[in-house]
């Protein structure tokens, strides 16, 4: 079995990956994948990590697209009003348009 996910190239452009702690850097490579992933990015996710870690580290995420925030809500079975980033963007308002 491999030891750490393989997640498409591209996906993490700005880092020096011998430098990623898989465990440590969840929270970062969950957003990255939410937010920039392929599909097969997202399965490596699942295979390697528990629906439980997935739900409570997305839950503490302080940025999340609206798109992937409906996704993680959607496969956690989660309403969105918990998620930290919901409630993040809901506290900075916008104007009408933007």
């Amino acid at each position: 079995m491999d030891t750490k996910p393989k997640f498409s190239e591209n996906l993490f452009w700005d880092i020096d990956l011998k430098n990623l702690d898989y465990e440590v850097h969840f929270p970062y490579i969950l957003s990255r994948v939410l937010d920039y992933g392929t599909w097969q990015d997202w399965l490596e996710i699942r295979k390697f990590y528990s629906k439980e870690k997935i739900k409570n580290t997305a839950l503490q995420l302080r940025e999340l697209s609206a798109k992937s925030l409906n996704f993680i809500a959607i496969f956690t079975n989660t309403p969105i009003q918990e998620f930290r980033c919901y409630k993040l963007r809901q506290s900075k308002p916008t104007h009408w348009n933007s």
